[in-house]
């Protein structure tokens, strides 16, 4: 088979372009384990829709997990029954809907402007920080912002590309509407999506410059019907299974996921309470370098606005509506605004290729690089040099020995090394050239080294491995006062005794489990579950992993021990797995 090789500039810029999202977005797959918090809870709940074949009802350990749907976790079980590997499959979901957002985001460039355009718009798209950070980590945004910026890319490409009477073009309303309903299921914020069709509408009704109002064909009935049937591809099996099952835990998984974790969740939030305007400081940092157009960025909007052109007031209305929608509950973490980033870079693609060419922005830029370069060298120098008091703080907080510290340390040295190599070859006037070659070799030394290097402390694979040399193949492991990496990473099947209930309450049940066969049996405690009656003298320190101490008991540390009856009487069948 022949390929033919590209002959304009543009289609190379392209291939360029594409190769280098690969190579940057999937550096370091496959070298590396889950790291807490979140990416050991979904792929453990993923290996266990693998082993049990219960794919409804995901489950951490031997409890239904609530938290949210389980499309995400669908993703990482399908992705291992095709590739075989975990260290692959519980990443390939993210660094899919990373290629899949940035070719929306291209795509729509293109074909609202021009080719270039769309290559402009990626690119700011692909080394804003937070983007490439966030399609490095097995969590649940990617794949919602990628099901978001697909309902985005139908509502834009209907309402501004179609033409009336074309009904053909009524399948962009239609995809909008079903991609919305996908990211719905992936994590509720993914109704957001539909949100594009406030802008398209006021743009529509007050007459932009290529703007179409869809409500007065009965089509547009088709979107909510794609939503609806988007939305019933889990849950009507997943309520007709719940609410048939004769144990009430199942009704208790349906209303913690159904509303308390949604509804609930955004009207009075309960975790990680941040100030009104979190995401302004969010976005001026993590969306750098693409941030830094905005002084020449907003007078050109505000132009463009003034010309009615609805190109611009989509993507920019959407912008400010899921802005205000992440702004007003009191719980904000900075990944949720992941979603808008992709709609604000496609806004300033027609603008970038002449912001680079100003003299100020191209300083700008130059000062990026150097404050980079500096924060790298001096972090180096500092892991390098440092007291012993922060040293020592390091290493127990990362569970890193002395060389593997060490090494990090060379790592951000030799980042720091190629952002400053950058400066020097690229100069002011290729600073945008210089900004891209910098956090390319960032992100491609921090997946191909820092990944590997990190993955046995961060992941407790070095913690999990000590404890199966000291039992044996052939004893058994409990786990009390679990986090879901230690189930994970165990080299043999685990009993657990809960994960929400109370550490007093796992303790009891393990040791109940334990007298069973005191010669063969183990518990692995975190510290804070370690009970009084204990005999020290018989445990072993394990020492610290993912900033936590742990202790392995065998039964004769915990034979001074009482039984007593766990809370609410004895555990059902099950609770203990």
């Amino acid at each position: 088979m022949i390929v033919a090789m590209p002959t304009t500039r543009v289609a190379r810029e392209t291939w360029l372009f594409w190769l280098l999202a690969a190579l940057v977005l999937a550096a370091g797959l496959g070298l590396r384990d889950p790291w807490p918090a979140d990416e050991p809870r979904f792929a453990l709940v993923a290996k266990q829709m693998v082993e049990s074949g219960d794919w409804l009802f995901p489950h951490r350990g031997a409890e239904l997990y609530s938290d949210k749907p389980p499309l995400f976790m669908w993703t990482q079980a399908a992705a291992y029954l095709l590739v075989g590997s975990w260290r692959v499959a519980f990443l390939l979901p993210s660094l899919l809907a990373a290629l899949g957002t940035l070719w929306c985001v291209v795509d729509l460039g293109r074909r609202l402007w021009t080719p270039r355009v769309g290559l402009y718009a990626g690119c700011a798209l692909l080394f804003a920080l937070q983007f490439t950070y966030q399609s490095k980590k097995a969590q649940i945004d990617p794949l919602v912002t990628f099901w978001i910026t697909l309902g985005n890319y139908g509502f834009l490409r209907f309402l501004l590309e179609s033409r009336d009477g074309a009904r053909a073009e009524w399948r962009w309303w239609v995809l909008g509407w079903f991609a919305a309903g996908l990211g719905t299921i992936t994590k509720g914020v993914g109704v957001l999506a539909l949100a594009m069709v406030i802008p398209g509408l006021y743009a529509a009704l007050r007459g932009w410059h290529g703007a179409r109002a869809p409500l007065r064909d009965w089509r547009a009935l088709l979107g909510p019907v794609a939503f609806l049937a988007a939305v019933a591809l889990w849950l009507g099996p997943m309520l007709h299974a719940a609410l048939g099952h004769g144990d009430p835990a199942y009704r208790a998984y349906v209303d913690d996921l159904l509303f308390r974790q949604t509804a609930k969740r955004y009207a009075e939030s309960w975790d990680h309470p941040k100030p009104p305007w979190y995401f302004l400081q969010v976005m001026a940092t993590m969306w750098l370098p693409a941030m830094l157009a905005l002084p020449w960025a907003i007078p050109a909007w505000r132009r463009r606005l003034r010309r009615r052109d609805a190109r611009y007031l989509l993507p920019l209305g959407w912008w400010l509506l899921a802005l205000l929608f992440f702004s007003i509950p009191s719980g904000k973490r900075d990944v949720y605004i992941l979603p808008a980033l992709p709609m604000a870079c496609l806004a300033l693609g027609p603008l970038l290729p002449g912001i680079v060419r100003r003299r100020g922005a191209q300083w700008l830029l130059v000062a990026f690089m150097g404050m980079f370069a500096l924060l790298a060298i001096g972090g180096a120098a500092t892991m390098l040099l440092a007291a012993p008091k922060f040293e020592t703080k390091l290493l127990f907080e990362r569970g890193l020995s002395v060389g593997q510290a060490h090494a990090g340390a060379w790592l951000v040295l030799a980042i720091g090394g190629c952002a400053l190599a950058s400066l020097l070859w690229f100069g002011r006037r290729r600073a945008a050239a210089g900004v891209v070659a910098m956090l390319a070799a960032t992100w491609v030394l921090y997946g191909l080294v820092a990944h590997p290097l990190l993955t046995d402390s961060s992941s407790a694979k070095a913690l999990m491995d000590d404890v199966g040399r000291r039992i044996g193949p052939g004893a058994q492991l409990g786990l009390v006062g679990w986090r879901e990496q230690n189930l994970l990473m165990a080299d043999r099947p685990a009993e657990t005794f809960g994960f929400k209930a109370p550490v007093a309450e796992q303790m009891q049940r393990g040791i109940a489990w334990q007298r069973q066969a005191p010669g063969t049996r183990w518990l692995l405690v975190q510290e804070t579950a370690l009970p009084h009656c204990a005999r020290m003298s018989d445990a072993q320190a394990l020492g610290g992993a993912n900033r936590r101490e742990w202790w392995l008991l065998p039964a004769s540390a915990t034979a001074p021990c009482a039984i007593r009856p766990a809370p609410g009487g004895p555990p059902r069948q099950g609770d203990a797995r």
